[in-house]
């Protein structure tokens, strides 16, 4: 099924590139990509997309041609309905209100059936971005409040500095993994990366080299397993995991058994990670640095995306391909 993404705008690259694990992506703008989904479903994983849709055509961003593209469409509907028009702000050729009113309006009275603007039964939005105006029904909307309802400071063990849930479940999302699959976390430390694999009904395992976070973790998963090791020596079989995805240590702090500098434990920490995955697998790894440099020599680099955390933190997300 053809489906339309209003995208979040919290990340430029990041929604875009989450959206592969439900379907294959088609065309893409700021904030707003359409995809070949087999599974609708499966969309409400998503952590940076506000709403899916029907996709049920496009056309170019003026009025005129979105009356076209009403018009041969021929929409007949006996459910109470709303017409919603979002302006993407970033090279779109409408700048004013109203515009946006215009194609709300247009929506309104070219659609076949009752126009009800509080609690409509089915919503059709026009989201308008650079040089494109797409159109569709909405379908589901995401969740993002539930994320917030996961706060890091609301669970049983807590420790500064962890990664929010949001971003936590998109890492997931970017390993491509689905319902069963083995996904390791070899830096768990509070274990927010295994909630989420448990969420979407993987198989979890952590692990981690500080026997505080280890116990601090048991308090926080419900069915993950939980190991006590050194990520430079895993005890894991060769090739036997579908999916790592992890969030490396960022200071000199940290417990390091093998590796005496971090570039050490970067080099031995993903020669291990590509031990242990197997064929075609990907491995989803997150650092204060960019360290492709390193990574090539172990696996390929499939995408490098980066996040703005504060001033003296921007995270490098690496997405890694056997």
């Amino acid at each position: 099924m053809k489906l339309l993404f209003e995208l979040s705008g919290e990340n430029p690259t990041l929604p875009c590139a989450e959206l592969e694990c439900v379907g294959r992506v088609l065309e893409a703008r700021p904030q707003v990509a359409v995809a070949e989904c087999a599974h609708p479903n499966n969309t409400l994983r998503l952590a940076m997309t506000h709403g899916v849709l029907e996709y049920l055509g496009e056309c170019d961003p003026d009025p005129a041609s979105f009356r076209k593209l009403l018009l041969d469409l021929s929409i007949v509907t006996d459910r109470p309905f709303a017409g919603r028009a979002r302006l993407v702000h970033e090279g779109c050729q409408l700048k004013n209100s109203c515009s946006q009113r215009e194609f709300e309006r247009l929506i309104g009275t070219m659609i076949n059936g009752p126009v009800q603007l509080v609690n409509p039964v089915e919503e059709y939005r026009a989201i308008l971005s650079q040089d494109r105006c797409y159109f569709g029904r909405v379908l589901y909307r995401i969740d993002r409040g539930a994320y917030d309802a996961r706060n890091p400071g609301k669970r049983e063990f807590f420790h500064p500095g962890v990664m929010m849930p949001r971003m936590a479940r998109t890492l997931v999302n970017l390993s491509l993994c689905g319902s069963g699959a083995i996904l390791l976390d070899p830096f768990c430390g509070t274990g927010g990366i295994l909630i989420e694999a448990e969420i979407l009904s993987m198989n979890a395992i952590g692990s981690d080299f500080d026997p505080m976070m280890i116990r601090g973790s048991a308090g926080n998963v419900s069915s993950s397993t939980l190991l006590l090791a050194d990520t430079t020596s895993l005890p894991v079989r060769d090739r036997s995991v579908d999916a790592v995805v992890t969030d490396f240590p960022y200071g000199q702090s940290v417990c390091i058994k093998k590796a005496d500098t971090m570039e050490r434990l970067y080099y031995d920490a993903l020669g291990e990670i590509n031990r242990i995955l197997k064929p075609g697998a990907r491995a989803v790894v997150v650092t204060h640095r960019d360290i492709s440099c390193i990574a090539v020599q172990h696996m390929a680099v499939l995408q490098h995306h980066t996040q703005r955390v504060h001033k003296s933190l921007t995270r490098h997300i690496l997405v890694l391909g056997k």
